[in-house]
């Protein structure tokens, strides 16, 4: 049985109270027991930048990689954020996050496209919220991406790429012109740019998570990667 907020606090009111109908009484007593009431999302954000600072430090507290460890996940699972990152190969977000098996719940797409990413990447981000109530969502680009330079480089080109590659670089290609003309590094520029998008596209996202996002129960925030040293940074 799952809680809003507000629910939770009437619920162990009554509880307390001893005037709620029994099987109310124990609903509430292991919600709150399996960590039911989802926790606050700027307190999630704190926790992955907690994170990624003993990652750079070169302290991870989360192994968490032998089968031990997922044995306890096997019956069900409370991530609590999604990661919209890219596909590249460099940037696993459990481990620059220094988080848990089954902490999160992880959407990886070239390119870390919202808009345009279909069903199945506006799906599964909604299906974490509404049916995992993960209070968090993270649009994560990285440096030296590459599927924003190939949408740099054929930004003004005829050619056409193999196979579906021109259909992903094209879905890049708007947040490259949206920079084209603001002031530094012209990929740096265009990765920000594309992570603003997709943060942009949640933040408007019906029937789900717009209304989430409008009540505060939900936050979409962009962050970038840095492959060099580590560091992740959140956009302002």
């Amino acid at each position: 049985m799952r809680f809003s907020r507000r629910q939770f606090v009437q619920l162990l009111g009554i509880a307390a109270a001893g005037v709620a109908a029994p099987g109310l009484v124990r609903a509430a007593q292991n919600a709150v027991a399996e960590g039911g009431l989802p926790p606050n999302p700027d307190d999630v954000l704190q926790r992955l930048l907690e994170g990624n600072q003993r990652f750079v430090k070169g302290e991870p507290t989360h192994p968490g990689r032998k089968p031990e460890d997922f044995a306890p996940l096997a019956a069900g699972q409370r991530p609590v954020a999604v990661i919209v990152g890219c596909s590249d190969s460099r940037v696993p977000p459990e481990i620059l996050f220094d988080q848990g098996i089954g902490d999160l719940f992880v959407v990886r797409i070239a390119g870390n496209v919202v808009e345009g990413g279909g069903p199945s990447v506006k799906g599964s981000i909604e299906y974490a919220v509404a049916e995992l109530s993960v209070p968090l969502i993270v649009v994560l680009g990285h440096s030296q991406c590459g599927a924003v330079k190939a949408a740099i480089k054929h930004l003004d080109a005829h050619d056409a790429l193999p196979g579906a590659i021109q259909d992903l670089v094209t879905l890049i290609k708007p947040s490259v012109v949206r920079s084209k003309d603001i002031p530094g590094d012209p990929l740096e520029n265009a990765i920000k740019a594309n992570v603003r998008a997709g943060v942009q596209r949640l933040n408007s996202l019906a029937p789900i998570i717009a209304p989430l996002v409008r009540r505060h129960k939900v936050k979409v925030v962009g962050a970038t990667y840095e492959l060099r040293d580590g560091s992740v940074t959140v956009l302002s």
